[in-house]
């Protein structure tokens, strides 16, 4: 059921201090500052257990965080800086304690402009770099340096889904529906980067088109992959994607230009999905979980966004129609990305705090 969200802003005093405990529908949550002193972290991975985690910054360093320290890790791509531009996303496979294979998205300089890139080295245990770096896929290059998407997780298949942005090409251009395109798209590659034809009629690695900047991307407990991406003003959305499915941006969008001009020819139009709900005003979501774990008590299956523009944690509750909480305290500013740890805490990467949180029910006196 479409669901229409509308929040009220309200801003985080930089000086404010810092919240102990939330709360919520699951009760108290504890609010625990993992580490800090990051400059625009924009991804966040867990390690096997005893090795800790791996953060990525816009800026170009591939940190890992191990025993409460963080160390730069060699061997990273050289990024095209400027913009939304940088190192972005990182995966780390279900397989990585046998392959040691890590994953990263970035933009890379090209002739044109630049480029969403993927590349994958070898992390070995201890290890002080990544060993064997190799671009696998790129993206069309463009000139601008906007909307890069990328965000990626791994399909019950094994194979890696990943979400792009337009480049800014729209809503003045129609590239993100140009199934020969990658802008806007949803692109289905295996682990050596080879596109794969998963979407009947539609070119090969296309998975789906009509996006225009994915920020967040999950997979819920059925294997089904669920995207948070921005719309202009207005109009940022939760989709949940099928294969070969358009999303229509920017033929249609509930949001409208930044010069208030209508975008494309309204909200619906045949034959384009619509969101699974969307925001106005916009909110600038990024990161996405799906609960999967019993950690926080009836979230289950709840959807968890972070917001860049409202500095909140947003629950969606698809069970509940998408009945939304909206989670606020100080270290909630400019919430990048979140994930879900083993133990079923949520961890999230504060770009306002420059932090890494986690976030797990208070525990109760004894």
């Amino acid at each position: 059921m479409l669901r229409l969200l509308a929040f009220a802003c309200l801003a985080v005093v930089a000086t404010a201090p810092l919240a102990r405990a939330l709360p919520s529908s699951a009760g108290e949550l504890s609010i625990e500052r993992i580490t800090d002193g990051l400059t625009e972290p924009w991804a966040f991975g867990f390690l096997p257990e005893g090795e800790g985690g791996l953060i990525t910054e816009r800026g170009g360093r591939l940190l890992r965080l191990a025993e409460g320290r963080l160390s730069a890790l060699g061997g990273v791509p050289e990024t095209a800086q400027g913009g939304q531009g940088g190192l972005l996303d990182l995966l780390i496979p279900k397989d990585f304690a046998r392959s040691r294979e890590i994953y990263v998205l970035y933009a890379a300089k090209t002739p044109g402009g630049s480029a969403t890139t993927l590349g994958r080295g070898r992390l070995e245990p201890g290890g002080p770099a990544l060993s064997g770096f190799k671009a696998l896929w790129s993206g069309d290059s463009a000139p601008g340096v906007r909307h890069f998407g990328a965000r990626m997780v791994e399909s019950p298949q094994g194979h890696l889904l990943i979400g792009l942005g337009d480049r800014g090409t729209g809503p003045g251009g129609t590239e993100a529906q140009d199934p020969e395109i990658s802008h806007g798209k949803v692109m289905a590659l295996s682990r050596e980067g080879q596109p794969l034809e998963l979407a009947p009629g539609l070119p090969a690695g296309v998975f789906s088109l009509g996006h225009r900047n994915i920020q967040g991307a999950a997979l819920d407990a059925q294997g089904r992959l669920w995207v948070s991406e921005h719309g202009a003003r207005g109009g940022d959305e939760i989709n949940l994607i099928r294969p070969g499915a358009n999303y229509g941006w920017p033929v249609i969008s509930y949001g409208r230009n930044y010069n208030g001009a209508a975008i494309g020819i309204g909200p619906r139009a045949e034959g384009m999905e619509q969101p699974a709900l969307y925001w106005d005003p916009s909110v600038a979501p990024s990161g996405l979980v799906v609960l999967k774990g019993e950690g926080f008590a009836g979230w289950t299956g709840s959807l968890l966004a972070g917001s860049l523009k409202d500095d909140h944690i947003v629950r969606i509750d698809p069970a509940a129609g998408f009945a939304r909480e909206v989670l606020r305290a100080p270290q909630t500013a400019r919430v990048r990305d979140l994930r879900e740890a083993p133990d079923g805490s949520l961890w999230f990467l504060s770009v306002g705090q420059g932090a890494l949180y986690r976030l797990s029910p208070k525990a109760k006196p004894g």
